[in-house]
Formats: C-alpha cells, structure tokens, sequence
C-alpha cells in the first residue's frame, strides 16, 4: 500500500500542474495578451501530447516496468511546470506546456499498473477509483491553493514554488518505489522490436473491451475536464458576472463532488460488475441534460443553485471515465495491460482537446457567446454515446467467453 501510494502522490502532483493553467486563465491571457483561441492552443497542445503519448507510454509500462516510466515522467512535468513559470513569451509558455504534457502523460498509466501488481484483481474498480480520486485531491490544490498563491505572490513565484512539489515525489520515487512485490517478478521476455509494438496495439485494439473502454472515457470525462482545464473560470465570471472567489468555489465543487462520486462508483462497481455501463450512460444523460438547462436559460443569468447542481454533475465525470479501465482491464492478458490502458485513455483526451478548440474558435466567432461554444459539447457525446451501443454486445460476449475460459483452466490446474 505505501508503494502504491508513492505512484499515486507522482500522480497527484502531475495533476496539479496539469489543472494550473485551468486556476490562471485570464492571468495567462493578460501576461501574453493573447485572445481566446490562442488561450485555448496552451491547454489543446498539452492535451495533444499527453493523447499522443499514451500507448507509446503503454508500451514501455510494460516493456520496463513502472519505476523507470514515472522517473521520466517527474523530471519532465516537473520542467515543465517550472519553464511555465519563467516564460517570457507566448511561444515559450506553449513548449512549457507540452513538456509538461508529455511527462505527465507517462503518470496515469503507470499508476493504473502499480494497482494491478500490488492488489488483487477484484479490487482492481476500486483502485482505479482512488487513484482517480488523487487526482482529484491534486485539481483541489490547484483551485484551493495555487489559484491564491497566483494573486498573491504572482505569477512566476507560484509556478516556480509549485515546481519543487515535483522534486520532492522525485525523491521519494527514486527511493522507495518498487514495481511488484518480492517474489511477483512477472516472466522476462526478449525484446522484439517493431513487430513486438505493432502485436501488442493489434492484440489490445482487437478486443471489444479495449475499443468501449475508450469510447466511454471519450464520452464521460471531457466536459468537465474542458471546465476545470481552462474555460471554467471565464465562463462564470466573464458570462455569469461571478467575482473570481465565487468562481473558485463552484470549480472547488466540481472537485469534492468528483472525490465523492469516485468512492461511491468504485464501491458499486467492485460489487456489482453489469452496473458498469448503466453508471457510464446515466452520467452521459445527466451532464447532457444538465448543459442543456444552463445554456438555455432564457434569464441574462444563470441562478446561483443551477450552477451548483451543474457543477456536482460534471463533478460525477470523472469517476464515470474510470470505468473505461473496467471495460479495458478484463479483455487483456497481464502483458497488454499498459498498452490496453493506454489506448483507453486516449479517448477522455482527444475529446478534451476537441472541445477546448471548439470553444475557443466559436468564443472568437460569436464574440464570447458561450451559449453557442459550449453547445459544441452535446456532439461529442452523441458520437460517443453511438459507438458505446454499437460494441456493447460484442464487448459484453467477449468479457464472458474469456470468464469461462479462465474457470476452465482454473479448474484443470493440477494440485
């Protein structure tokens, strides 16, 4: 448990600096004086790196093991965080980003593989969930912490302070973190190049589960994490006339809503495995609808305790994406679960990139009409709700060919 709880603390930290920008938006379009879809480009370049980086990540979890993926993973978001803070242009700020992006890219994945090697399989919903739920606790520090450091002591000494956050999980990494228990080392395989990379996206892509694992991460995470990343804050304070304290608490309620939601989902879904797909789905509906009320509100403003109930809902969003890994997890053999892992988390990411883009190009467009940039939400979900009822069957088929499988050969397994 303290060595899972190692990875997770990388984990937490990486969290942090992904969600800074999200607390320092408008400080950002000041510094660099820049408009909305520029603003837009810091967090759409981050997420793109971060997207693209995720099954090559997978491929090394698993071909080196967990310790030496994560040390990479620190010194690179961790340089990131800190070039963020000394950038003094545009161009600059944005490589800070995509560094940043790329080592934190290397967290998740790893973490997700801690859990595999360190606890029992049935407990593996519940895993996911609190490291998710660390994450969470790291976009609190954000909102909480970092968001007041920024106004108080100013922009370079608050990126700058929270940087070393990073070498100090560096540190205790590099120390203490073991990939597996003693005696647990998993069978050594030789390298196999190319065709080794290309066996092990094929194998994971074939799986059903591999393919609804990313379409529900694609569907469930991205409208809140387009909230807590980046248009969150100018949303309520520019179109809802919210003072920026006010703002905070509503993005702080997104966070301790997730936290809560999380435990819920994970306990539920460890105990009830065929909850998985309603859970995802009514989360879908929930957000959608709730969207729906807040951007067609015939009032010049939104009432204080819709905005409170939008934000619990989208609070529920990340924990529905964790149960992509649910999906993803029970189609592949130990030896693709970093690559399988990978392919999954891709989807939550690409839609998060898709829709920052969106609304920023439609904020310039419609000169700052987030009723109108904000409805570009409901057509990710649609794509994405029509692929998860389209593999299902064929998923749910698979999960249960493989279940009986693994009895057969369980029960022939000679004393």
């Amino acid at each position: 448990m303290a060595v899972w709880g190692i990875g997770v603390s990388v984990y937490f930290v990486a969290v942090i600096f992904r969600t800074s920008l999200g607390v320092a938006g408008l400080d950002a379009a000041d510094r660099f004086q820049v408009n909305a879809s520029a603003l837009s480009t810091f967090s759409i370049l981050q997420l793109l790196v971060y997207a693209g980086m995720q099954i090559p990540v997978g491929l090394l979890v698993d071909r080196l093991g967990t310790k030496k993926v994560l040390t990479l993973g620190v010194v690179l978001f961790t340089a990131g965080q800190l070039g963020f803070a000394f950038s003094p242009s545009y161009g600059t700020a944005l490589a800070s980003r995509a560094l940043l992006g790329c080592g934190d890219a290397m967290t998740f994945i790893s973490v997700l593989r801690l859990g595999t090697r360190w606890f029992p399989a049935r407990r593996g919903p519940l895993v996911a969930q609190l490291a998710g739920l660390a994450g969470m606790a790291g976009n609190l520090v954000s909102t909480l912490v970092l968001a007041r450091l920024l106004h108080s002591i100013g922009w370079t000494p608050a990126f700058a302070g929270s940087s070393l956050a990073g070498v100090v999980v560096l540190v205790l990494l590099l120390l203490f973190l073991k990939d597996h228990p003693e005696g647990q080392e998993p069978e050594p395989f030789p390298h196999q190049g190319a065709a080794y990379v290309r066996r092990q996206i094929a194998a994971s892509w074939r799986e059903p589960g591999t393919r609804l694992g990313l379409w529900v991460h694609f569907t469930t995470q991205f409208p809140a994490m387009v909230f807590l990343l980046l248009w969150g804050l100018p949303f309520l304070v520019e179109s809802q006339g919210l003072s920026r304290a006010t703002a905070g608490e509503l993005l702080t309620l997104v966070v301790l809503s997730n936290m809560v939601v999380g435990l819920v989902y994970g306990q539920v879904v460890a105990r009830h495995h065929e909850a998985r797909l309603p859970l995802a789905l009514g989360t879908v509906g929930a957000t959608a609808l709730l969207w729906a009320a807040t951007l067609a509100y015939p009032g010049e403003r939104v009432p204080m305790w819709l905005l409170i109930v939008l934000c619990v809902v989208l609070g529920s969003c990340g924990p529905a994406s964790m149960l992509g890994f649910d999906f993803a997890r029970p189609a592949n053999p130990p030896e693709r679960q970093g690559t399988a892992s990978g392919i999954t988390n891709m989807g939550g990411f690409v839609a998060s990139m898709t829709t920052l883009f969106a609304v920023g190009v439609l904020l310039d467009a419609t000169d700052d009409n987030y009723s109108v940039a904000f409805s570009s939400v409901f057509v990710l979900q649609a794509l994405g709700v029509s692929q998860i009822l389209r593999l299902r069957g064929r998923a749910a088929r698979r999960e249960r060919e493989r279940l009986v499988v693994s009895r057969v050969e369980t029960v022939h397994v000679p004393a």
